[in-house]
């Protein structure tokens, strides 16, 4: 190792120069060898992704962006419900605590039983079941009952995030999982920023047919997650071997590109 001692700033600078130099060539010829261009996409491969993410996507966020304000709806209703059925804070805060107790619970039995009946005809019961569970809030009188429909509608609901989350393997190879992901979570920000004004507005129904305006927000904020439901036995194939919307040897490349990890049937060409 090179001593300085001595030597003046010219001096060292004269003796790192070659130094520098070697280093400067070693890392630029490290960056040339490592400068490999990925392959280029197919037509089909860009086509197969592109109908995919329109045809799914849009729909399974607009799913969760409902699941989100039917979750979190309650901490609304709270500014009437507590006082109109003699909710305590902590009460309040034990029942919305129990909601994730029972999600938690049956969010892995979920989804084994999503990968057994298919995600078209799961996703469709999860979304309907909890519709109906959220419209029970709207009935409740008191702690015990509020505690009972928080647990139902977490068990309810359960499944249905990393439902879409293992769905979304079915139809994204690897590489593009990363980013539909991160498309899919936005429904998270955005239920906060338009559902948290529709819940407010829906809170001066007070008095409606007799009803409180708390009872109307849980009402009328289950009817989509009922109607998304059923709509889900239209709209979601269970994997691409059953989309009518690709083309049979889109369904072919892109079962084959999946590697048919699902043991899905091979398609058939016409």
């Amino acid at each position: 190792m090179p001593t300085f001692v001595g030597m003046t700033v010219s001096q060292v600078a004269g003796k790192l120069a070659p130094t520098n130099r070697l280093r400067y060539k070693l890392k630029s010829e490290k960056v040339e060898t490592m400068d490999v261009s990925r392959p280029a996409k197919s037509a089909m491969e860009i086509e197969v992704i592109r109908k995919a993410t329109w045809r799914l996507l849009p729909f399974l966020m607009l799913a969760y962006f409902i699941a989100f304000v039917d979750r979190v709806n309650s901490g609304f209703a709270a500014l009437q419900m507590n006082n109109d059925i003699g909710l305590t804070q902590a009460a309040f805060g034990l029942g919305a605590g129990l909601f994730y107790i029972s999600y938690v619970l049956c969010e892995v039995p979920s989804n084994l039983v999503l990968e057994k009946v298919g995600a078209r005809l799961w996703i469709a019961r999860i979304m309907v079941t909890w519709g109906l569970v959220s419209m029970l809030m709207a009935l409740v009188v008191g702690p015990w009952s509020f505690y009972a429909v928080r647990l139902l509608l977490g068990a309810a609901e359960a499944g249905f995030f990393p439902g879409v989350i293992l769905y979304l393997t079915y139809w994204f190879p690897a590489e593009y999982r990363g980013r539909i992901v991160a498309m899919f979570m936005v429904s998270i920000p955005v239920s906060s920023l338009i559902g948290s004004p529709i819940s407010a507005l829906l809170l001066q129904t007070d008095g409606w047919l007799g009803l409180h305006g708390w009872q109307w927000m849980f009402i009328l904020e289950a009817v989509p997650a009922i109607l998304m439901g059923i709509a889900c036995l239209f709209v979601l194939p269970n994997g691409p071997a059953q989309a009518r919307w690709l083309s049979p040897e889109q369904r072919t490349w892109l079962t084959e590109k999946l590697g048919r990890r699902r043991g899905w049937p091979a398609p058939r060409r016409t």
